[in-house]
């Protein structure tokens, strides 16, 4: 229901400490800035081409309804809740040009993926309305929230009014008929796209975000951030036609498996893996250690307390990866030699995780990175390849850019300067992408080139 941009202290390089301010955190972009860019033109992704999920059907089943019947906070949901019949969807507000883009090929992957009925209408009435107003009216609102959904509001005025009323409370929901969805016109093109794909799929489906989720946007880390075929899955068989609003949990657990081997056969022949569930107290540490405004000692207890769960939960999947890779987020201002072997860590558990391509793909940005400024390069190139195509995959064009743009330093530590522009130049149009205004991409090219020995010393 509320993105938080945990997994934004990634974007920061192996040289900085994780106290650094990520980049969700700078001063809001302006449009007319972005629009204006004197920059390359911005790119956009190919036709997305999500893989589907490889796991057993009994544990998307028990997936499924951890979604569904309990709240990111924790509590219980008593009914199965959707929309009853087609959707329809408005915008209002002041939304950037590029937004309408994203919003149609967003819909048209619902159609298309999930088979539900959704399309886009004018006028003053929708079942749900996206709203595009300003970061700080957000954060005004919910103080630790990127974008967020509210039940039977259609704008920010109204949820003001309502907010404490029943009518706003997804607990006591029967269900959808009106929702608002409250995005960012002032964040980077990408944070909004990614708000549109988070939001509007909570306003159409589960509630619940789960951290033992490793390909989904239905998880806080926010390493994925568009709709994955697991997330597809999932939408398609929430709005399948053996489920209804008002249902108990045991009602839907009884017609989840027929449903699941229609939908998704393969996962009938696999057996059932086991799992744990997520403690609330690894939560909150992690909240703690990669949320805003938390100073850098309480950061480095809350990651340190995050690894000792971990370990003792016996965990041998992401979130024992994570853990990992929070220590290295804390330790690297300090001890980059220390950092490096949490990342290490984090890369052998991710290892024997499938389907952790764009995970391995973030902790890549910092053993590079770290490999640049070590006067490694054939290092660091080696290990962008896959990073890179892994980040392409996930149409996650910051994590592109930035990788791009370590490959650069990296070419020019080895005297292939040619190269070196080449690649720097072809980052800049996803850079625009994912970073918005010219002063963020310019920034992050700095940032990088600072790692290079070379123009360090002048060399």
């Amino acid at each position: 229901m509320i993105r938080r941009a945990l997994i934004a202290c990634a974007a920061t390089l192996a040289l900085a400490a994780c106290d650094t301010v990520p980049l969700e955190d700078t001063p809001t972009r302006a449009r007319a800035s972005i629009a204006d860019s004197t920059l390359p033109p911005m790119k956009a992704f190919p036709a997305t081409r999500p893989a589907p999920p490889v796991r057993s059907n009994a544990n998307i089943a028990a997936d499924f309804l951890a979604l569904h019947f309990q709240l990111e906070s924790g509590r219980a949901l008593g009914t199965f809740t959707r929309f009853e019949g087609p959707i329809t969807l408005r915008v209002a507000g002041s939304p950037p040009p590029g937004m309408s883009a994203d919003l149609r090929r967003l819909l048209a992957r619902l159609r298309a993926e999930a088979g539900i009925d959704i399309r886009q209408v004018s006028g003053k009435a929708a079942n749900i309305t996206i709203e595009a107003v300003s970061r700080a009216e957000i954060r005004r609102a919910l103080p630790q929230a990127a974008c967020f959904v509210v039940p039977n509001v259609s704008s920010l005025a109204e949820f003001r009014r309502a907010r404490r009323s029943p009518a706003t409370n997804w607990s006591l929901l029967e269900t959808r008929e009106r929702l608002g969805v409250f995005v960012p016109y002032d964040a980077s093109p990408q944070e909004l796209r990614d708000c549109l794909h988070e939001e509007l799929a909570q306003a159409i489906g589960p509630l619940n975000d789960l951290y033992r989720l490793p390909d989904s946007v239905f998880n806080d880390d926010n390493v994925h951030t568009v709709l994955t075929g697991f997330d597809m899955l999932i939408l398609r068989a929430s709005y399948a036609p053996e489920l209804r609003s008002g249902m108990t949990r045991a009602e839907v657990a009884a017609r989840l498996p027929a449903i699941l081997a229609r939908l998704n056969p393969a996962g009938a022949r696999l057996p059932a893996a086991p799992w744990s569930e997520t403690p609330r107290s690894w939560i909150d540490d992690v909240q703690t250690a990669l949320g805003p405004g938390t100073r850098a000692e309480a950061r480095r207890a809350a990651a340190a307390n995050a690894a000792r769960t971990a370990q003792a939960m016996g965990w041998q999947d992401h979130r024992r990866a994570f853990s990992h890779y929070m220590l290295g987020r804390m330790s690297q201002g300090q001890d980059p030699a220390l950092a490096q072997k949490h990342y290490a860590s984090a890369l052998h558990f991710l290892g024997r995780s499938p389907g952790t391509e764009l995970h391995r793909a973030y902790v890549t940005t910092q053993t590079a990175a770290y490999a640049v400024a070590t006067g490694q390069p054939e290092l660091a190139l080696a290990r962008i390849g896959p990073a890179k195509r892994a980040a392409m995959a996930g149409e996650n064009a910051s994590l592109l850019a930035t990788l791009m743009l370590i490959e650069a330093e990296a070419l020019e530590l080895q005297g292939r300067s040619e190269q070196a522009r080449a690649v720097r130049v072809d980052s800049l149009g996803w850079a625009r992408y994912g970073f918005g205004s010219d002063w963020a991409v310019r920034a992050k090219m700095r940032e990088i080139a600072g790692l290079n020995p070379l123009k360090q010393t002048g060399g």
